[in-house]
């Protein structure tokens, strides 16, 4: 079954680029075109897309609201939203993972790493590299304002659980983790899926939310 990609920017030009990509590349099919994001929401509850590419500014409702709203919607639990945006809208990223976000891609993202960034989404994972991910997210930390998860939020999660969280905030993949912890893939694999849902959290991007703003993990730590 082909992967079900919804486009959302306010550029014609670039869902059009978008479209073509997508079009064009094996087990992916474009789901609808929104050019703003009450359009998004409105297509992703009649399209029930697999990915949502989403940029955030958009006129109206805009992409981090847009996200929100998605994300809110039990009946779009398994609809997963990306981010698109430029290295000058850190904080806007930030808004987005707390929203729900699934992780994000810059603009002029190369054609082959959107296609693979759909794929791992759909799949279940986040875009959350270290290169990328924790600069945004430890600046974010850095702010002078104050943090909305209580380290006491962590206290169900066992002292490998804790370990391995702080691995994925880290932007550590499972069969990374797999080999810095000597476990199998398969359980580490198990051990995210357990934080999940100790932490009732939709996806690892939100799993690194949390480490940060529980001090799990701090800028330069991790």
């Amino acid at each position: 079954m082909a992967i079900r990609v919804l486009l959302a920017d306010d550029q014609a030009l670039v869902r059009a680029g978008f479209r073509v990509l997508v079009e064009h590349a094996d087990g992916l099919e474009v789901a609808g075109e929104a050019s703003d994001g009450d359009e998004a929401v409105r297509l992703a509850r009649a399209e029930r897309p697999d990915v949502v590419l989403m940029d955030i500014r958009m006129p109206g409702v805009n992409g981090i609201e847009a996200t929100r709203r998605i994300a809110a919607e039990p009946e779009l639990a398994a609809a997963r939203v990306i981010i698109l945006t430029t290295f000058g809208e850190d904080r806007y990223v930030f808004e987005a993972l707390r929203a729900g976000a699934s992780g994000f891609l810059l603009k002029d993202v190369d054609p082959e790493d959107l296609l693979e960034a759909i794929r791992i989404v759909a799949g279940g994972e986040s875009l959350l590299s270290p290169a990328i991910t924790r600069r945004l997210i430890e600046a974010f930390v850095a702010r002078p304002e104050p943090h909305s998860t209580p380290p006491e939020a962590l206290a169900e999660l066992t002292p490998r659980e804790v370990e391995v969280l702080a691995l994925v905030a880290g932007g550590l993949s499972n069969d990374e983790i797999a080999e810095r912890l000597v476990l199998s893939p398969l359980t580490a694999k198990t051990h995210v899926s357990r934080i999940l849902m100790k932490l009732g959290a939709r996806d690892r991007a939100q799993l690194v939310m949390l480490a940060y703003e529980s001090g799990l993990v701090r800028p330069g730590v991790a």
